[in-house]
């Protein structure tokens, strides 16, 4: 760790888009009963699908626990790079470190994870490897480490566009169980100063249902400098439909860093709502004070949680009642990002976990991994 003092954007570093070029991708394991089931092999095969798409054009880095390492590396063969550390999660996203650049040199951000809401509102109920993950991650890739541990924040609360502008939502950024003691313009001078960003757009909601107090990666990112895609529906009956207008009317009012309105592209969510069923249920096992899940709860499922890598877009898939849905989403960002190969990912083990293809993904921007 290096003292956080200065902040990286006075010394002139800031986070990048994830569209940018990255040296790599970091994943961890997915053993968790409580997310992943008493059998986790259905996640276990849709997290080495994604590895394997992004293998072809990028270094990926794999963390598993020492008692799951040979498992992981058996899975993968030579698609990963195996790190073995403790975890509690395989939420990357949110434990691993957010990475910034002066353009030449990369470190880490290591913010305070308390597992969605620590005790108010937390998902489990013991963090304490998640917390220290984002440590030994830059530990172990030679990367200076900024300590920001009197912060709560996790990385897919945060969307850049790497031009200084920072998209986040107020439903999560501001609930209670992250930073209570500090005020909204507090917590957005500790994320310019911190990611090096010029203008936070606060968009009022994320997506319905959604555990993580309504992270902004489920709902809204950018495309390009200037340019988002935006969860949407069309339903109006639909509790999405007046979270996604909400949004929609306050981003279309906003101007970035740059003073540019914002193209908004909507993006649909699947037309059919993905649910816990009574077999869901069966498999997961939950640890005491863990939040448990119910059969009929809605998942909170948006295309809007795919993941840019090197030359790629990764995209969730759910399939069944929703294969039509899958196709149009497809569609619609093969037109959106012509420079790139889109790739459908069949995910709906991922989202039984609480996230998706985004929430399981960190990307280290180029220079991260040339020591």
């Amino acid at each position: 760790m290096i003292n956080p003092q200065p902040c990286p954007a006075e010394v002139g570093f800031y986070m990048p888009a994830e569209f940018s070029p990255h040296d790599g991708t970091i994943l961890i394991w997915p053993v968790r009963p409580g997310s992943w089931g008493l059998d986790p092999r259905p996640a276990q095969r849709a997290f080495a699908d994604v590895i394997r798409a992004i293998a072809v054009h990028e270094q990926v880095i794999l963390i598993a626990d020492e008692a799951h390492a040979d498992e992981a590396r058996a899975a993968v063969g030579g698609l990963a790079d195996l790190c073995v550390f403790p975890t509690e999660d395989s939420w990357a996203r949110d434990s691993g470190p957010t990475f910034v650049t002066d353009g030449q040199r990369v470190r880490g951000i290591s913010w305070r994870f308390n597992a969605w809401g620590g005790t108010f509102d937390g998902l489990y109920t013991h963090w304490e490897n998640d917390d220290a993950l984002a440590g030994r991650i830059c530990d172990a890739l030679q990367l200076d480490c900024y300590d920001l541990g009197d912060f709560v924040l996790e990385g897919g609360s945060i969307h850049t566009d790497g031009e200084g502008t920072l998209l986040v939502t107020e439903a999560c950024l501001l609930s209670p169980g992250r930073n209570p003691e500090l005020t909204r313009e507090q917590i957005e001078a500790r994320l310019k100063s911190a990611l090096g960003v010029e203008k936070v757009l606060w968009l009022p909601r994320g997506i319905y249902n959604d555990e993580t107090n309504e992270h902004v990666d489920n709902m809204c990112a950018f495309l390009a400098p200037g340019e988002v895609v935006l969860a949407w529906t069309d339903q109006v009956d639909d509790p999405q439909y007046a979270l996604s207008q909400q949004t929609f009317d306050y981003l279309s009012r906003v101007t970035d860093a740059k003073g540019r309105r914002l193209k908004i592209h909507k993006l649909p969510i699947p037309d059919h709502p993905i649910t816990i069923t009574a077999a869901d249920m069966h498999s997961y096992h939950f640890e005491p004070g863990e939040d448990a899940r119910i059969v009929g709860e809605r998942l909170a499922a948006s295309y809007v949680n795919f993941y840019f890598a090197n030359q790629c877009v990764i995209v969730p898939r759910f399939g069944g009642e929703n294969a039509a849905s899958d196709e149009r989403a497809l569609q619609l960002l093969t037109e959106l990002c012509p420079d790139r190969q889109v790739i459908g990912i069949d995910a709906r083990a991922i989202l039984l976990g609480g996230g998706n293809i985004h929430c399981i993904t960190q990307q280290i921007p180029k220079g991260g991994l040339s020591k």
